[in-house]
C-alpha cells in the first residue's frame, strides 16, 4: 500500500465502529506499544496509532496512557489486554472483505 493517500489525524472515539473493530484486529494485543510520534502541521509533537485503508492513512491520536485506558475499558479485550478469541473471530467474519487489513500487519511486525 503506497501511492498518494489522504492522511487523516483523528481521535479514536470519532472513528466509525467498523474502523475501531478493524483496528482491534490489527492490534489484538493493545495499542500502547505501537504508537508513533510525529510533528503535526502546528509544530506540536503528537503520538498516534497508524492504521491504513485503501483510501486513507489514519493516525489515530492517543497518548500511551489513553491507549492503555481504551483497552482496559473495552469489553472486547480480556484482563490481560488481549482481544478475546470469540470477538476476534466475529470481527474477522464481519470484515472479511477488508483486504487491506493484511497490509496493516506490517505495523504489528515492525514493533515486535
Amino acid at each position: 500500500m503506497s501511492q498518494q493517500k489522504l492522511r487523516v489525524i483523528q481521535d479514536y472515539e470519532k472513528l466509525s465502529s467498523d474502523l475501531q473493530e478493524q483496528i482491534k484486529l490489527v492490534y489484538p494485543n493493545g495499542y500502547r506499544d505501537h504508537l508513533i510520534s510525529f510533528t503535526n502541521a502546528k509544530g506540536e509533537r503528537v503520538s498516534a496509532l497508524p492504521f491504513e485503508t485503501f483510501e486513507k492513512i489514519y493516525m489515530v491520536r492517543m497518548t500511551a496512557a489513553k491507549a492503555v485506558l481504551l483497552v482496559e475499558k473495552d469489553d472486547d479485550y480480556d484482563d490481560d489486554g488481549v482481544l478475546k478469541e470469540d470477538v476476534r473471530e466475529q470481527y474477522e467474519d464481519d470484515h472479511a472483505d477488508a483486504d487491506y487489513l493484511g497490509e496493516n500487519d506490517n505495523y504489528e511486525d515492525d514493533m515486535d
